[in-house]
């Protein structure tokens, strides 16, 4: 099996108990592999800590990424149970991950994530930050990065399978400033296709917004923390090159507070 799919299989068995312990309303999707899927209400939602939720639900920018329609609810569901199902519903959703931890009230009160990241406790997070990195033509993209928070970026990763894999040379090549951050030559292939396209515009979105980056993964997943290498070791500047950063969920989890670690602990095994 994959690290993916392990990983995926070990988030479902936890969601499925952390369900049936808390009395949550859920779902199973179809296939070999099932995903737990949460069914909110207007007062909890099983995917979220409870305090995390209410601070989403009073933030109406964080509340609009809740959502986004589930891109699988028709074919992985029966179509009741998958009516309505969004993205951040799911128990492997990094999206979700990612705002459990950071839409957290009290997340800076100990100081200890803070002085991890670089942060300072009155920094709100932007979620689908609109990077608009350069083009050659003299217009921008639509590259969205997961997270801006105090005058960082951040991409968060949990089961994915990969950094939107391959582009081709017509699409990566069209960028401004390609040439002038990366050796080009040296990027990862496969055939002439470049891998990790996703990658190499967040990189590109540090170096025009001149802000740090860091790759949020988990460390079940060596082979997303490999090929996020494979890229960074392909930065030119070394300036940029060390604000290229890579954090695990765990190495975050034991920064933050008592409720927030013993939920994610519970629900994503982080220890």
């Amino acid at each position: 099996m994959s690290y993916s799919g392990d990983l995926r299989q070990q988030l479902s068995a936890l969601a499925r108990d952390y369900a049936r312990t808390q009395g949550l309303p859920c779902v199973e999707s179809h296939g070999d592999w099932p995903v737990i899927c949460f069914k909110p209400n207007a007062k909890i939602h099983g995917n979220f800590l409870a305090s995390s939720y209410r601070a989403i639900l009073a933030n109406p920018e964080w509340c609009r990424r809740l959502r986004k329609q589930h891109s699988h609810r028709r074919s992985a569901f029966t179509s009741y149970d998958g009516d309505g199902l969004c993205e951040l519903d799911s128990c492997d959703s990094s999206d979700a991950l990612l705002m459990n931890v950071f839409c957290y009230p009290r997340l800076f009160a100990n100081g200890r994530l803070a002085g991890l990241l670089g942060l300072g406790g009155e920094d709100k997070p932007v979620f689908g930050f609109r990077a608009h990195v350069p083009l050659k033509s003299g217009l921008s993209d639509a590259t969205e990065v997961d997270m801006s928070v105090g005058g960082r970026l951040f991409e968060a990763k949990l089961t994915e399978s990969d950094f939107q894999t391959t582009r081709s040379p017509t699409q990566v090549e069209r960028y401004r400033d390609l040439k002038e951050v990366f050796d080009v030559d040296g990027l990862p292939r496969a055939g002439e296709q470049y891998v990790s396209y996703q990658l190499i515009r967040n990189v590109l979105a540090a170096h025009a917004h001149e802000m740090p980056f860091c790759v949020l993964l988990d460390a079940r997943r060596p082979d997303l923390k490999e090929k996020w290498c494979a890229i960074m070791s392909r930065v030119r500047n070394v300036e940029l090159r060390v604000r290229c950063q890579t954090l695990t969920w765990q190495e975050l989890a034991a920064t933050t507070p008592p409720a927030l670690r013993k939920f994610l602990k519970q629900k994503y095994g982080l220890e």
